[in-house]
């Protein structure tokens, strides 16, 4: 939509409110409402003032002032709001106008802006298989002398051993989550609304479902679309997903790893790159790819370790990388295998559907920062021709120890991905992408407000390992 058509729909609607929405750096989205006569075409260009001191990692007190500027492109009637129109926006300083580097947003409209002009493509293509889990009781705590959560599903096996008259023992047996159905599947009707509730705000869905782990994970696949569309699609999706449960009493998580022994969270990103209205990744290469599409899986796994930093963002994030839970340990290509990295769709025969899937990225990621940062790394392996290796076709759990030793893995922590990331960016600074402030300030707000706060504060199970030491 135009500005023009946006206060168009405005008065169809009988709007009264403009909810404005931005990205912090993190990856948490923001918001402020206006009424719907502070909004003119002169909004879309002069923007609205706001405190960016009080936004995390962005501006210092003595230059706290901001603008967001309102995307005309991106308005949607909220479903949850009354009478509610909302807006993403961009941010800019309010003196020179120019675009807010530390804006996740800003950063992926220049990757795409870099990607164009290398020539090389005109447009990459994203789609997300978005994992979560659907919990009716949330609680968690700590503090100076307790720490505790407490998750409980309908749905779990834990429960099957539950009185109180309203047992029907139809619980899903850990690890056996996917594709029951009803009365197993309890989250049917959830996840329906989800879905509707998207389409009615403009994003496609190709299907939903029940996921693999007990206690309620489920999955939403997004249509693929390009990358700006799809990061601001991916924020819709969330705050929907979340809103629609608050209305069926429980609680969605995007939380990598919420449950122990059972399947984590991902975000595997189907990508693929096209020019002139032509995709640029089938050929009679390995898994019907062509020598582009190699390429630049290449670059993605040379630089997947500092990747994480950005698509796998949280300490939670490497608790699901664990053998044995479909988790993509392997830093790897193969057509059909989901323990590795990089997973060539077996049904994709169609030239236009042809792509691979990087099943690394989970849905806590900041999804401007984490899908600029991979196709960056593409575009890096195109340009420098990186060979990604030998494929992994076997089942790795089969491997001797000597056989996996001959394929790399993900970082083990956070901790290391950051220090992966502080050698390893140079590809990401091409064309002003991200710029080494951004690099910076993001590797001292992990190390500063996760990694070390975490490394801090006693686990629980060390009480049970180590009480009696």
């Amino acid at each position: 939509m135009t500005p023009r058509e946006v206060l168009a729909l405005c008065r169809r609607e009988e709007i009264v409110a403009i909810d404005l929405r931005f990205m912090d750096f993190p990856g948490t989205q923001k918001h402020f409402t206006i009424p719907v006569d502070g909004l003119t075409e002169e909004s879309f260009e002069e923007g609205f003032t706001f405190d960016g001191s009080s936004i995390r990692g962005w501006q210092s007190i003595n230059e706290s002032d901001m603008l967001v500027v309102p995307q005309a492109e991106t308005a949607i009637v909220d479903p949850f709001m009354k009478s509610t129109l909302a807006m993403t926006c961009n941010i800019q300083d309010p003196i020179t106008r120019e675009d807010y580097a530390r804006d996740p947003r800003n950063v992926a409209r220049k990757a795409e802006a870099y990607m164009r002009s290398t020539g090389i493509a005109d447009t990459a293509n994203f789609g997300l298989e978005s994992e979560f889990y659907v919990f009716d009781d949330v609680r968690f705590d700590q503090n100076g002398h307790e720490g505790y959560y407490h998750l409980d599903s309908a749905e779990g096996e834990w429960n099957r051993g539950k009185g109180g008259g309203s047992n029907r023992g139809y619980r899903i047996r850990r690890r056996e989550g996917y594709f029951p159905m009803p009365p197993q599947d309890t989250l049917q009707d959830l996840r329906t609304d989800i879905m509707l509730k998207l389409q009615q705000c403009g994003v496609q869905v190709d299907g939903q479902h029940h996921e693999v782990g007990s206690g309620g994970q489920c999955e939403v696949d997004l249509t693929f679309a390009p990358l700006l569309q799809m990061a601001d699609r991916f924020l819709r999706f969330k705050y929907i997903a979340r809103n629609v449960a608050v209305q069926h009493d429980k609680a969605v998580t995007f939380m990598p790893k919420p449950l122990w022994n059972e399947n984590g969270t991902g975000l595997h990103m189907h990508f693929s790159l096209w020019k002139d209205g032509d995709t640029l990744f089938a050929g009679p290469g390995y898994g019907g790819l062509s020598e582009l599409a190699t390429f630049a899986m290449g670059g993605i796994l040379k630089h997947a370790p500092a990747l994480l930093a950005f698509c796998c963002p949280t300490t939670n994030s490497y608790k699901r990388f664990v053998p044995g839970f479909e988790a993509p340990v392997n830093l790897t290509y193969s057509f059909r295998n989901r323990s590795a990295a990089i997973r060539i769709p077996a049904h994709t025969t169609s030239a236009a559907t042809k792509r691979f899937e990087f099943r690394c990225p989970d849905a806590s990621c900041n999804p401007y920062l984490g899908m600029a940062a991979v196709l960056m790394a593409a575009i890096d392996g195109i340009q420098q021709r990186i060979d990604p290796g030998l494929p992994l076709d076997k089942d790795i759990y089969d491997l001797s120890p000597e056989e996996l030793s001959e394929h790399p893995t993900v970082p083990n922590s956070l901790e290391e991905s950051l220090q992966a990331l502080r050698k390893d960016h140079d590809f990401l600074l091409r064309g002003d992408v991200f710029t080494s402030d951004v690099i910076d300030t993001w590797i001292w707000y992990k190390q500063t407000n996760e990694v070390e706060q975490i490394r801090q504060r006693p686990h629980p199970w060390e009480f049970a390992m180590y009480f009696d030491a």
